[in-house]
């Protein structure tokens, strides 16, 4: 599976309007810069998610986007379904009953079963909730600092500002991007 740049992107942007809400609506331009992303781009990708109800907008000065809902309540598969399609590794697993005339002798379906299992497992069950604490509260002898540039190594791919003096963390981020990796490059 490899995911497209809309995908990425689009996840970008919704991880980002999770860890800089504050009840304000944000603007594109805001978040392109600091995604380092096209603002055009975003604006694209923000219209597919704006239809599919996952952001609300509103126009004018003090406009701008917000999640429709709660961070948890966004899967990294609903949002990469929206921008990719389906994700299954091969076509006669789109649909519920397996049309393939050679499904029933295929020596490959159960390897191919398995890794769409795996797949989904790890996109429906990650969300994009944050679990949002000061340095101090949570990690003893840690600056800051150090802190932040640990969870960015980590999370490259996603490549998200941090705000400083915080712990942003993703339920079981680091196993779904090393399948993204493994399996995307």
């Amino acid at each position: 599976m490899k995911i497209s740049t809309k995908g990425r992107y689009a996840l970008r942007m919704m991880l980002d309007l999770a860890i800089n809400d504050t009840g304000n609506y944000i603007k594109i331009k805001e978040i392109a810069q600091r995604q380092g992303i096209s603002d055009k781009y975003l604006e694209q990708i923000i219209t597919m998610l704006s239809r599919a109800g996952y952001v609300k907008s509103v126009r004018g000065a003090s406009g701008g986007y917000k999640l429709s809902k709660k961070p948890e309540e966004y899967t990294v598969g609903m949002i990469l379904r929206l921008t990719e399609g389906s994700l299954v590794p091969v076509a006669c697993l789109e649909d519920d009953v397996n049309e393939c005339p050679r499904s029933y002798d295929c020596a490959t379906i159960e390897v191919y079963k398995r890794l769409n299992e795996v797949f989904r497992d790890v996109l429906d069950d990650d969300t994009i909730e944050l679990n949002d604490q000061t340095v101090a509260d949570d990690v003893d002898g840690w600056d800051s600092f150090e802190h932040i540039n640990l969870v960015v190594a980590v999370e490259e791919e996603f490549a998200f500002k941090i705000p400083m003096g915080k712990i942003v963390t993703m339920k079981n981020v680091g196993e779904m991007v090393d399948i993204i990796l493994e399996l995307g490059e």
